[in-house]
């Protein structure tokens, strides 16, 4: 199996783990003399399978991705690196978009605000950002399909 089909699994099964909380939530209790609309118990033991079919791929996909090294680097390490990235880009475009937002003055005796950091230099930096982010992703997701699952 390769490690995109395992990822998708295990996002699959995390999806129908979710269904089964709200399930078995809605399945808690009934008003004496009714019977729920779903056996809990059924329910707990589909939940029981879910588990431990998604503990197996969780740890597969963690050794595959501690033992499948690219330049020197695991898919662990990228992937790090990336959650990085997307994480400083995202903030610096926050801050990006606060500093070049437009201040409108009625008036020449209302107080001008001002940037305190050069836009355009700093749009550059997350420029370059997001195309490494976008290089290591794709790098990533090649690595993902041609890489078999421990």
């Amino acid at each position: 199996m390769k490690l995109a089909t395992a990822l998708a699994e295990r996002s699959d099964i995390q999806n129908r783990i979710n269904t089964i909380s709200v399930r078995l939530d809605n399945n808690a209790k009934v008003q004496e003399g009714d019977v729920p609309a779903e056996d809990p118990k059924a329910l707990m033991e589909e939940l029981d399978r879910l588990i431990v079919r998604l503990e197996d791929l969780v740890a597969r996909i963690n050794l595959t991705n501690s033992g499948t090294v690219y330049e020197g680097k695991t898919i662990t390490e990228l992937l790090a690196h990336r959650d990085c990235l997307k994480k400083k880009v995202r903030v610096l475009r926050d801050f990006l978009n606060t500093a070049s937002d437009r201040v409108t003055r009625m008036t020449r005796t209302e107080i001008k605000i001002v940037s305190t950091v050069p836009v355009t230099e700093i749009q550059k930096t997350v420029d370059g950002l997001a195309k490494e982010l976008r290089t290591v992703d794709e790098k990533i997701q090649e690595l993902n399909w041609t890489t078999e699952l421990v």
